[in-house]
C-alpha cells in the first residue's frame, strides 16, 4: 500500500510540477523561441547570466550514495522507469533539451535547490545522483554533468540540461539538438585522476616538459609505455572491456592485461617502445568506444 501511495505520488508531481521533494520537470524548453520571442511555458534564460558562462567548471565526479527514494520505480505520463541502482556501461545518443528559469530555484527529485547557472541534469533512468559526459554530436563540444533529477518524460529525449550546459554545448540558442550521453564511475574516474597527478608531479621533478602537456604526450626517460583503458571496481566491468578490446581485432597491439591494485581492476595495453605507436593505438581504441585512455610510463603493480 505504502508503495503505490508513493507511486502515485510521484505521477502527481509529473502532472502538477510540484516543486517539492522528490519533484519532476512537467516540461523542458523543447523549441527555438516562438513569435514575440517567448519560451515554451515562459522558461528561458535567466534576465542576470553570469558575464562569462563558459568558464563555468563542469562537474566533477566524485563517490556519492545514491539517494533511496529517487531510484526507485516509478510511473511518469503512463510510462514505467526502473533507475539503474549500480554503475555499468552506458552510453546512448540521442536528443537534449534544457530548462531554465522557470525551474530555477526550484527542488529537484533529490531534494536539492536547482541552479540552472550550475552545470547538473536530468535523466529517467540513470541512478542519482551521478555524473556523465555529454557531447554535442553536430560540434564535439563536451561537458560533465551532475545528475540530480528525473526527466525528460517525451520519448524523444534522453537528457535535460541546466541552461549552463546547454549554453557551454551550444544548445541553448536551439532549444534541443543531438547529443551523446556517456556514465560516468567516479571511482574510475578518481583512479585516472591521480594517475595524471602522479605523472604531472614527476614532469614538475624532472622539469622535462611544460605543465600543460597533454598526458598522452608524456614521455619520461626511456621507460616502455603502457595503455590504462580503465579501471573498475567491479571486475566484470574489467572483464567486459577486455572481452571490447579483444574483439576489435587489432593489429600490431601489444597485449592486454588485468591487473589488481589500489582496490580496483585495471586493464592496461603494452608496454609499447614508442609515444607515437601508444598513441595511435589509444586513438583507434578511443575511435571505437568513445572511453577515456591515458598513456602512462609504469604497468600497475
Amino acid at each position: 500500500m505504502l508503495r503505490v501511495s508513493f507511486l502515485g505520488f510521484l505521477l502527481f508531481s509529473v502532472l502538477t510540477g510540484c516543486a517539492s521533494s522528490p519533484s519532476f520537470k512537467k516540461d523542458s524548453v523543447s523549441a527555438p523561441a516562438k513569435k514575440g520571442g517567448g519560451y515554451y511555458l515562459d522558461d528561458g534564460p535567466g534576465d542576470h547570466p553570469p558575464g562569462d558562462i563558459d568558464a563555468i567548471p563542469d562537474a566533477i565526479p566524485k563517490v556519492e550514495p545514491f539517494h533511496s527514494r529517487a531510484n526507485q520505480s516509478y510511473i511518469a505520463l503512463d510510462t514505467k522507469y526502473v533507475p539503474m541502482t549500480s554503475f555499468y556501461p552506458y552510453k546512448e545518443q540521442g536528443v537534449a533539451s534544457w530548462y531554465g528559469k522557470r525551474y530555477h530555484g526550484k527542488k529537484t527529485s533529490i531534494g536539492e535547490v536547482y541552479d540552472m547557472y550550475s552545470m547538473t541534469g536530468a535523466h529517467t533512468t540513470l541512478p542519482i545522483p551521478c555524473y556523465v559526459r555529454v557531447t554535442n554530436t553536430e560540434n564535439n563540444k563536451s561537458v560533465i554533468v551532475r545528475i540530480n533529477d528525473r526527466g525528460p518524460f517525451k520519448k524523444n529525449r534522453i537528457i535535460d540540461l541546466s541552461y549552463a550546459a546547454a549554453y557551454k554545448l551550444r544548445l541553448s540558442d536551439k532549444g534541443s539538438g543531438p547529443v551523446e550521453v556517456e556514465l560516468i564511475d567516479p571511482r574510475q574516474f578518481s583512479a585516472l585522476k591521480k594517475t595524471a597527478d602522479v605523472i604531472s608531479e614527476k614532469i614538475k621533478e624532472k622539469d622535462e616538459l611544460p605543465t600543460q602537456a597533454k598526458l598522452a604526450e608524456v614521455v619520461i626517460s626511456n621507460e616502455p609505455l603502457y595503455i590504462q583503458a580503465g579501471a573498475f571496481k567491479n571486475e566484470k566491468n574489467a572483464d567486459l572491456l577486455l572481452k571490447q578490446l579483444s574483439d576489435m581485432g587489432l593489429e600490431n597491439s601489444p597485449s592486454f592485461k588485468k591487473q589488481f591494485s589500489e582496490d580496483l581492476f585495471h586493464v592496461v595495453i603494452g608496454p609499447f617502445n614508442s609515444k607515437d605507436e601508444a598513441n595511435n593505438i589509444a586513438n583507434l581504441i578511443k575511435s571505437k568506444i568513445k572511453i577515456s585512455i591515458f598513456v602512462v610510463t609504469k604497468e600497475k603493480n
